[in-house]
């Protein structure tokens, strides 16, 4: 993946967890709850982008 590709997922991530953030109302647990999930699944991608973790194809729920 290119490296301007990759900043631009990021800015996305970061700017739409921005506006949820700001302009959608909820519990302040919901949102650190939904902020928590949001860097643990971009630190995921990020892992498996540069190629540190492996591919969890093979991984399934349920």
């Amino acid at each position: 993946m290119p490296i301007l590709s990759l900043i631009l997922v990021l800015v996305a991530v970061g700017v739409g967890l921005w506006l949820i953030n700001n302009y959608i109302p909820m519990d302040g647990k919901i949102k650190s709850i939904l902020n928590a999930v949001v860097v643990i699944g971009v630190i995921i991608w990020l892992l498996q982008v540069f190629g540190i973790l492996g591919s969890l194809q093979g991984v399934t729920v349920g």
